[in-house]
């Protein structure tokens, strides 16, 4: 009777903190216990990176069932390569925002958490400004030099105009909701997202295949469908930042520039955005390998495999930036082990997720493919890339998380030059070797990815127990 009641209580204890999760009910995450301060920050945040990830595929799915499907999803893949660029920036200014905006939290200091929030926002929409105008005035240049074929880079120019010209509102997106991850509300950043997909999901439909007066885009209209859902979710955003009725108190002075405020967030920033430009270079790379010796076909599977990767890795990001939020905060209040406590607890939390996840790549990546494609050939290409992908997930998620702790911290250093030795010194030169030398084609490229992601979480964790990190001044 007594084991019933105990096992009653866990159970409604669970659901209470899921339900607290999801509002988003802000609390003390330096005072509770450890496993209900992750809980409380992933659920949301993983339920974020999920949505995020939905964007790609609701387009790939769109796309993939127009005429020349294998034209359109190659487009939308490789332009999905080119935008980790900026996302490499986004992401690189969000980390920044939230180790800075968590310490201060941590310290109990809401104001200049607030006006340090607003001062990357700032160097954000300068940043953005040039690579919007160039991305337009370049955009069948770009595909080109993404190995596309002529063909394909004609059908998918209009596309990349749209996506690169709208870039500012991905960098906003992920910004702004790394600044309420700093500040524990990881609920505002969810439902931001929500928003901005619910609209993609009904708009590209729409966009893609008509309706009424509206015509039909075609590859086009998927770019139009994300970057208005998009721009809904940032608007949502700006509203919680201005309405009071959060721990950070906005106010329109803070967009004046503060020099030294600034100069400190580009010394966090600075090698957070290198960090995550080397990785996306190097998957960049691997694309244009894969298009230059798989063809059409090869390029397209491949692409599908990696937005099928994303989708299930994006919430084991969510998951680590958990760590990263915990890490900034308890460091602020000064508990040091609290800190590291919240780093392996969370790794726990991501090894038994990717563990779920490869077993069903491994036995239905075939299935997984064939809703996104018709075309046997690019469903061949998508399973063999998903089988090899999939054995290296657990670590992945190991290196993730450790990634983020760095740079919850504010050390962005560390894992900046991890990625500049796996990526560029081993991943690069390895997977050329594999793909021509050794004549292996896309498969050398595909092998080449969990092979890499090994090494870098074994430098990570190295380093992340020499405790560097623990010394780092925001």
């Amino acid at each position: 009777m007594q084991q019933t009641i105990t096992k009653s209580n866990r159970v409604s204890s669970f659901f209470s903190v899921l339900k607290q999760a999801i509002k988003g009910r802000e609390v003390d995450l330096t005072a509770i216990s450890i496993k209900k301060a992750i809980v409380l920050l992933a659920i949301p945040m993983m339920l974020e990176m999920a949505m995020e990830s939905v964007f790609a595929l609701v387009d790939l799915y769109f796309v993939g069932h127009l005429k020349n499907s294998s034209l359109a999803i190659q487009t939308v893949g490789l332009t999905e390569s080119v935008l980790t660029v900026i996302y490499s920036l986004a992401i690189g200014l969000s980390m920044a925002a939230t180790a800075v905006v968590a310490r201060r939290i941590g310290e109990k200091d809401p104001e200049a958490a607030a006006k340090a929030g607003m001062q990357t926002i700032v160097i954000a929409l300068v940043i953005n400004l040039a690579i919007s105008i160039t991305g337009f005035l370049h955009a069948r240049d770009i595909l080109l030099l993404m190995g596309a074929s002529s063909e394909t880079a004609d059908h998918g120019t209009n596309f990349v105009r749209i996506m690169m010209s709208g870039s500012i509102v991905i960098v906003m997106l992920f910004l702004i909701n790394g600044i309420f991850r700093g500040a524990g509300n990881a609920a505002i950043a969810m439902r931001s997202l929500w928003i901005a997909n619910m609209a993609n999901i009904i708009l590209c439909p729409i966009f893609i295949r008509g309706l009424g007066p509206i015509p039909a885009f075609g590859l086009t209209g998927a770019a139009i469908a994300t970057t208005i859902g998009r721009s809904l979710g940032v608007s949502y955003q700006v509203y919680n930042l201005f309405n009071d009725k959060n721990i950070l108190k906005i106010r329109l002075r803070y967009l004046i520039p503060d020099w030294q405020q600034i100069k400190a967030i580009i010394k966090i920033a600075a090698p957070g955005v290198l960090q995550f430009v080397i990785a996306s270079c190097s998957w960049i790379f691997l694309a244009e390998l894969v298009a230059t010796t798989g063809g059409d076909a090869g390029s397209a599977g491949y692409q599908t495999s990696l937005r099928l990767m994303m989708f299930f890795l994006l919430p084991v990001w969510g998951l680590s930036n958990a760590a990263a939020t915990l890490v900034g905060q308890n460091l602020g209040a000064g508990h040091i082990d609290r800190a590291e406590q919240s780093v392996f607890q969370t790794i726990r939390y991501a090894a038994a997720f990717l563990a779920v996840v490869s077993i069903l790549f491994l036995t239905c990546g075939h299935l997984f493919a064939s809703f996104f494609t018709e075309d046997e050939a690019v469903k061949e290409v998508a399973t063999l890339s998903l089988n090899i992908l999939s054995v290296g997930f657990i670590i992945y998620g190991m290196g993730m998380v450790f990634t983020s702790a760095f740079n919850g911290a504010g050390d962005t250093w560390t894992p900046t030059k991890i990625n500049l030795f796996t990526f560029w010194v081993f991943q690069i030169p390895f997977a050329y070797l594999l793909a021509k030398y050794f004549a292996m084609g896309p498969k050398g490229v595909f092998i080449s990815i969990p092979v890499a992601e090994i090494g870098l979480t074994i430098g990570a964790y190295i380093l992340f127990k020499m405790g560097k990190w623990k010394k780092t001044k925001v």
